[in-house]
């Protein structure tokens, strides 16, 4: 039986982040589904790297049917309104209006929250919420005029329920929440759908940025945790995308907590206090 077209089969793709993590195991998988896409990240050398990734499973997918899929790079550091927007204009000026936009570019550092700067706590915000902002922002007049695309913001489990040690990086991806859900809702009587994606802990180089900065109790929690594969991330979000769904939870264990987040409420936090004083107790 001949496997079923995928959705984003000649879809200009525009991926925030797209030079590592999540973001480029997104942009691998729109390229072996047929997309052109583009990615945007501050290092032009990473960026290089990353797209041949790309181009590679673009050519291993498809062969002569895809060679016809473009391709490209743009640096910029999206946390600056004029450089997201020039990455917009230029996807938009090489490609066309992208149909779909995946804000995937994203920082961390965790800490206690008496010893994190303030400086930690402008960064997540610039790079987290208002590079998604930002972008957003950038791209939506010519989809809005167009009457139609995606957009997709990743945030994190970490803005569902606060994590100990987390007190700037889930503050930036509680913001992107609230940015999705408004957006959801005044966006789709006009055309365009939103996604928001709320993956846990992941084997990215932020993850692994992080590990010496995390307090003991949050490595006692993250202990608890089973880390997902950028790939497996990517793939949820993009055949829950594809489905239209609004909130997307990659991996049974995230299913799981966010349900219980929903229907036990308070109930969780009392347990959280509780693993936190055992990981005090074993420090």
């Amino acid at each position: 039986m001949k496997n079923k077209p995928s959705v984003w089969k000649d879809q200009v793709a525009l991926v925030t982040g797209g030079s590592s993590g999540i973001g480029l195991a997104i942009a691998r998988l729109l390229a072996q589904q047929g997309a052109h896409v583009w990615l945007v990240a501050r290092r032009k050398e990473i960026l290089e790297t990353a797209l041949k990734e790309v181009e590679a499973a673009r050519l291993d997918s498809g062969g002569k049917e895809h060679r016809s899929q473009r391709c490209g790079i743009f640096p910029a550091d999206v946390s600056d309104a004029a450089q997201a927007a020039a990455a917009v204009e230029h996807v938009t000026a090489q490609a066309g209006v992208p149909n779909l936009l995946v804000n995937a570019a994203g920082i961390t550092h965790p800490g206690y929250v008496q010893e994190l700067s303030l400086e930690v706590f402008r960064a997540m915000m610039d790079v987290n919420y208002f590079g998604t902002v930002y972008i957003t922002k950038a791209a939506l007049p010519a989809m809005l005029k167009r009457g139609s695309g995606h957009i997709i913001n990743i945030s994190s489990m970490g803005g569902v329920i606060g994590a100990f040690g987390y007190s700037a990086y889930g503050a930036s991806k509680f913001a992107v929440r609230g940015f999705s859900d408004v957006l959801r809702s005044e966006l789709k009587s006009l055309g365009l759908r939103v996604s928001i994606v709320f993956p846990s802990d992941t084997d990215t180089p932020q993850l692994a940025y992080e590990e010496p900065f995390k307090p003991p109790e949050t490595k006692a929690l993250a202990g608890k945790v089973k880390v997902m594969s950028p790939e497996a991330v990517a793939k949820t979000t993009l055949q829950q995308a594809a489905r239209g769904r609004y909130i997307i939870l990659p991996g049974l264990e995230n299913n799981l907590f966010y349900w219980l987040n929903g229907h036990l409420g308070n109930l969780v936090y009392p347990v959280m206090d509780w693993m936190i004083a055992r990981a005090r107790k074993q420090k």
